[in-house]
């Protein structure tokens, strides 16, 4: 009785908690509303408030905002989570591929598992409305606002299926026959959402052709297609089903079928000029930090959190080590890249140094910290930066950065891959030279543009190229684990991460020329450092300005906890679900994969 009363007090919240107009911050608590479906759907202002409800769930403290975001994503070949080494850790446990049914960080009853559905029912409510009584049109407000609905919940599906494989599926509200499911194949969700996509595409407006969609905290039809690409790679690509690693035998969801779909998206994508790269890498991320909104550029959604609300930087920031001149929130620094990864960069690549951080905010004096080496195995994510925020933090734990879900440099990877395998490297090449043009300076782009990828002569040295770029390009975005996967890389990744730290560790291998001193003096402003020795061979001493810093070598306990020792990665592919959900089910739920 306990379980029915908790889903149907989900269901009243997802219909009447989420009736409300909203402003710019769709996470802020909702404000009740009493009114009827047939009145709430059929007004647009009023329908507008339901479908902003949908996100409501992800601001709350053990979805999106306290565990899914910080938690999901880890380990891959290029990120590590710094609670990975901690012996017993129910933190740890989730990043090392041993989680158990009974993680004290998950096992909740309000863990993002509970509020991906309640955002799911909320969907569904708004979907059936706005059908029953709306009169959803292209070029109308209401059919606006059902593709979103049907966007949000397609959001909702991906990240559930991407973190425990096969789930309920609910495309109907909750009724007195539905309150106990089964697990549907994943199969048949992603062939429902795909199709939900390419309807929504035909109803929500491109990036600033509306009103609608002039923010990219909207739902915009560049980011539709762009999912629907997404997804259609993902459903077509290897991942572990309860009989093993494999593609989906569903001839619907083939590699040819999908891989055209996906192409096809983001050709449309790419040719209707609604969304491009920012000339400059390092400017995007700081645009990003300074909250700027506006659609039309790299961003194409994000997850939009209020300023009392989401720990993006909370969690992944630079490290500040007090309150001081950047942040009243002394905080960020629970991941980073691993230490090969900033020497897996070409030194002429932009992003390397944007990426990987090698340093963090000491402690402050009188309020005003400096930047501090740290150790070879400490690194940050250079992505997310206080010091590059337009506002000052002050809250405990919540920053209000959004989190971005899907940028424009991912429709030009998808591009690539889709037209490597369908039609061949040379229609791939314009994609990853796009990319790649951005990253190097003009000096550099004969040889690392134009000469590097059209060597790339077999659809075997495209593929191979583009799974390393996609490193270089979205480390620090949590996107890699699920791209190992489906590409069937995800165990044979990792332990070449391990081999290539035991080389960095020893000094030896592609890492003999990593120097083990770094050399620094401050700036002018005496808080920025300057180092010398952080590139491959500058091993020599800069002279008697700078002081010397030991760069202590990799530790054994962060090499052998990028997965469980005795454990492996390709079998546990997802979390299990949480046993309060098992216990709660009827008996409909179990879990897979020898959880």
């Amino acid at each position: 009785m306990k379980n029915f009363i908790l889903i149907f007090a989900i269901i009243i919240a997802g219909l009447f908690s989420s009736c409300q107009e909203m402003n710019e911050d769709f996470l802020d608590a909702p404000a009740k509303s009493t009114l009827d479906e047939s009145i709430i759907f059929s007004n647009a202002g009023l329908a507008r408030g339901a479908v902003d409800g949908i996100l409501e769930p992800m601001g709350q403290t053990n979805s999106y905002r306290g565990r899914f975001i910080p938690f999901y994503g880890f380990n891959t070949d290029t990120e590590w989570n710094y609670s990975s080494d901690d012996a017993g850790s129910s933190q740890g446990e989730l990043m090392i591929y041993d989680a158990k049914p009974n993680n004290s960080q998950m096992n909740s009853t309000n863990n993002a598992w509970a509020m991906m559905y309640s955002g799911i029912e909320r969907a569904n409510i708004c979907i059936r409305g706005l059908r029953s009584f709306g009169n959803p049109q292209p070029e109308t407000e209401l059919g606006q606002l059902l593709g979103e609905a049907l966007t949000l919940r397609a959001i909702y599906y991906t990240d559930l299926m991407k973190t425990w494989g096969d789930v309920p599926a609910r495309f109907e509200p909750i009724n007195s026959e539905t309150i106990y499911l089964e697990k549907s194949s994943r199969d048949i969700i992603y062939k429902q959402i795909i199709q939900d996509l390419e309807e929504a595409s035909t109803l929500v407006a491109w990036p600033n052709e509306t009103a609608a969609t002039t923010s990219v905290e909207r739902i915009n039809k560049a980011f539709v297609k762009g999912l629907r690409a997404r997804l259609a790679m993902v459903a077509s690509g290897y991942m572990q089903y309860p009989d093993g690693i494999r593609r989906s035998n569903d001839p619907e969801l083939s590699v040819e079928k999908m891989y055209k779909i996906a192409l096809d998206e983001c050709r449309s994508i790419i040719s209707s000029g609604t969304a491009h790269l920012e000339p400059s890498f390092e400017t995007f991320w700081r645009n990003y930090n300074e909250e700027n909104t506006n659609a039309g550029s790299e961003s194409l959604w994000e997850i939009p959190f209020a300023a009392g609300r989401g720990r993006v930087l909370f969690s992944f920031a630079v490290r500040h080590r007090g309150v001081d001149q950047y942040t009243g929130q002394p905080r960020g620094g629970i991941a980073g890249p691993l230490p090969t990864v900033f020497y897996d960069f070409d030194e002429a690549d932009s992003r390397r140094d944007v990426s990987c951080v090698p340093y963090g905010w000491g402690t402050p004096a009188n309020g005003v910290a400096q930047q501090e080496l740290v150790g070879l195995d400490t690194w940050y994510f250079g992505k997310y930066r206080y010091e590059w925020m337009n506002r000052y933090v002050t809250s405990t734990n919540d920053d209000g950065v959004n989190k971005i879900f899907m940028r424009y440099a991912e429709i030009l990877f998808i591009a690539a891959e889709a037209a490597n395998e369908l039609e061949g490297p040379a229609a791939a090449a314009p994609y990853l030279k796009e990319i790649r043009m951005r990253a190097f300076s003009p000096e550099f782009q004969a040889e690392k543009v134009d000469v590097y990828v059209n060597a790339l002569s077999s659809k075997e040295a495209m593929f191979n190229a583009l799974v390393k770029e996609h490193k270089y390009e979205f480390t620090g975005e949590m996107e890699r684990k699920q791209s190992l996967i489906r590409w069937n890389m995800l165990k044979a990744n990792l332990d070449e991460a391990k081999a290539k730290m035991i080389d960095l560790q020893n000094r030896t291998g592609d890492y003999a020329d990593v120097p083990s001193t770094l050399y620094y003096k401050y700036e002018d402003d005496n808080e920025t450092l300057n180092i010398y020795g952080l590139n491959r061979g500058e091993n020599q001493d800069p002279g008697v300005e700078y002081s010397a810093f030991t760069w202590n070598p990799v530790f054994d306990e962060m090499i052998n906890s990028i997965y469980k020792t005795g454990v492996n990665p390709d079998d546990r592919q997802f979390w299990p679900i949480w046993q309060v959900f098992i216990d709660g089910s009827n008996g409909k739920l179990v879990n897979d994969y020898g959880y």
